[in-house]
Order: C-alpha cells, then sequence, then structure tokens
C-alpha cells in the first residue's frame, strides 16, 4: 500500500484510500481490523456465517460492478488478458487501445 499514490489537493499525495470495497471472500476479522487500524473503510459484505456489520455501504458496493465489468471488458483483449506487453507504459497503451475500441463500439452500435 506504501508504493500507490492517489493523486489530489495540494500537500503530500495519499496513500491509502478512504475505502476499501471485495467481495465475501475477504470477509475476515483480521483484514477488517487492518482495515480499521488504517481508518480505512470495509466495503465488504459478510458471509453468512458471520454477524451482520452495521456500517456496510451498499451504495459504495454496487459501484464497484463498473470496476468488475470494465476488467471483464480488458480480458476480452487477449493480448491484455496474457500480459503480452512487459513494459508498463506499452501495457498502458494496450490499455487505451482496447478502452477506445470498446467504446467505439458501443458509440457505432447507438
Amino acid at each position: 500500500m506504501n508504493r500507490i499514490r492517489i493523486r489530489g489537493c495540494k500537500g503530500p499525495p495519499r496513500r491509502r484510500p478512504k475505502k476499501l470495497g471485495a467481495d465475501k471472500g475477504y470477509s475476515y476479522p483480521g483484514i477488517r481490523s487492518w482495515l480499521r487500524r488504517h481508518n480505512i473503510a470495509a466495503v465488504i459484505p459478510t458471509r453468512t456465517n458471520q454477524r451482520r456489520c452495521r456500517t456496510f455501504d451498499r451504495e459504495s458496493y454496487r459501484e464497484r460492478n463498473v470496476i468488475e465489468r470494465c476488467v471483464g471488458w480488458l480480458k476480452e483483449s487477449r493480448r491484455l488478458a496474457t500480459r503480452f506487453e512487459k513494459l508498463a507504459r506499452n501495457f498502458l497503451a494496450m490499455v487505451f487501445l482496447a478502452m477506445i475500441r470498446k467504446l467505439l463500439r458501443v458509440l457505432v452500435s447507438l
């Protein structure tokens, strides 16, 4: 987490997110306590064998679906799914091209 830099206003960059979204597979007391210690809100639904968490934010969890679908779209491109590009800048360029391709598909279908 210390290697991540989140851009924002003036001052030193944030290195930790405000919220962390995950699925039920990550609903463990150890993970939740680590997030609490680092002042990160856990947006993780509880499993059926656990007590319900009163602070679960449904709206933030639903926004996670957008990210899941975007990753699914990117995996349609075989070159990205297999990480054919080894350099980070080339890989990022391929991600941009894949997103442009997807956008053009959506615009043409309208």
